[in-house]
Parts: C-alpha cells; sequence; structure tokens
C-alpha cells in the first residue's frame, strides 16, 4: 500500500531523513520505533507533504505522491493522527470531528457513527469544548478527527505520549480494533516500543533518520539490541 524509497528530507541544512526505505502492506500494523529527535515525525510529515522530501520516492497504493499537496494526499485516502494531539481547544468535540471530515462531506454520518462506536466517550462528550477533556480523551479526538476522513491508510504519531498507563492500554486497544474490525491500515510511530510491538505485525527501528532494523513486532521485541536500547527498565 506504501512504498518508500531512498527518502532524504532536510530542515535546512540539516539532513533529518538519510535514505529512508521501507513497506506498509494493505491490512497491516507497522510501528516505527526510535529516540526522540529519532526522525520518526518527519518521515510521517513527509508523507503527507510536508515537509516535502527533497529526493527519493513515496508511492501509495502504486501511485507517486512525492511532490503531490497535502490535500490531495488526504484525498487518495492517508490520514495522520500528529504528535501533540494539536486538536481545536475552543471548539466542540463534534466541531473538532466536522473538521476531519471536510474531505469527505459525503460520509459525514458514518464516519461520525464509527468514531462513536470505537470511543463512546466521544458521544458523551460532543457538545464539550475540546480544550476541558482529559489528556486521554483528547487523544482519542485526535484519533477520532483523522478517521472521519475515511482514510485507508492512518498515520498515529506517538498516540501514548504523556498518558497513564491505564489510557494507554486503552489506545492500543482501540488501534488494534481500527485494523482488526476495521481492516484499516495502520503506520503507527512510538517512542513506547514494548506496546507498539506487542500490537505491530511488522516493525521498523529508526535511529539518527536512518533505518538500522526491521522484523516483525515478535522479533524485534525479542532482539538483544532492541531490548537493550528501548525495553530496559520496564515498560
Amino acid at each position: 500500500m506504501l512504498s518508500i524509497a531512498a527518502l532524504h528530507t532536510y530542515y535546512g541544512h540539516i539532513e533529518a531523513l538519510k535514505g529512508v526505505d521501507l513497506e506498509v502492506n494493505a491490512g497491516e500494523i507497522v510501528a516505527m520505533i526510535g529516540a526522540n529527535g529519532a526522525g520518526k515525525s518527519t518521515l510521517l510529515m513527509s508523507i503527507c507533504g510536508n515537509p516535502r522530501a527533497r529526493s527519493g520516492r513515496i508511492l501509495f497504493e502504486g501511485r507517486d505522491i512525492t511532490r503531490m499537496p497535502t490535500f490531495e494526499i488526504v484525498r487518495l485516502g492517508i490520514a495522520q493522527s500528529p504528535e501533540g494531539r494539536r486538536i481545536f481547544p475552543r471548539m466542540t468535540v463534534l466541531e473538532n470531528l466536522q473538521i476531519g471530515a471536510t474531505t469527505a462531506p459525503g460520509r459525514f454520518e458514518e464516519g461520525l457513527a464509527q468514531v462513536f462506536r470505537l470511543f463512546p466517550r466521544m458521544e458523551e462528550r460532543r457538545q464539550q469544548r475540546a480544550g476541558t477533556l482529559s489528556g486521554g480523551e483528547q487523544q482519542m479526538l485526535a484519533i477520532g478527527r483523522a478517521l472521519m476522513s475515511r482514510p485507508r491508510l492512518l498515520l498515529l504519531d506517538e498516540p501514548s505520549l504523556g498518558l497513564a498507563p491505564m489510557v494507554v492500554k486503552q489506545i492500543f486497544q482501540v488501534i488494534r480494533d481500527i485494523n482488526a474490525s476495521e481492516g484499516m491500515t495502520v503506520f503507527l510511530v512510538e517512542q513506547n516500543a514494548y506496546h507498539s510491538l506487542r500490537l505491530a505485525h511488522r516493525g521498523y527501528v529508526m535511529v539518527n533518520g536512518r533505518i538500522t532494523m526491521s522484523g516483525s513486532g515478535q522479533e524485534l521485541l525479542a532482539n538483544r539490541e532492541v531490548r537493550a536500547a528501548y525495553l530496559e527498565g520496564g515498560h
């Protein structure tokens, strides 16, 4: 579904991605783990066209999207829930979800039903201002807003960041449900290596803008280097 080859992305003169190659197949959950500043978020942003990759290719369902504007990429069926959630705090839950549906206006009710099925709390809070929600609820809203565009590929950037352990488990269960019952392909970027690799069919490790390792989620969980770098000292 997604194929990335020899991708280089820069911020000014600083090279953030250094020849990244990876694939995400339809129906998979693929996790990308790595330390803060490794380039994981830059990769998701580059897929969405901002920042634009300087060289290399990004193919979505065989179509080259490397130079495509972001709104067209979303229309093709890619949506991102960004790091830090970036919800609109003064708007209600429902208004935030309506913004997510701007590229799929004819399927608004369908999208809303899906979000409320996955996140019953959002239905209860639909008229509440988003800024008054708890951190976990705001993360649910951010994922729900991405789902409103009815994507075939969902990009999730650090969905567990700053959340209590119980809420983290809840969020990862929903990601599993999105994949299993909704059939959606998920590309997940996470510092929480334990939860993301347990969930993922396959995973990649990124260090300083380069992919250094790949394998099944179970293989990476069992890998001595991965354990030493990302899993020692508890989950």
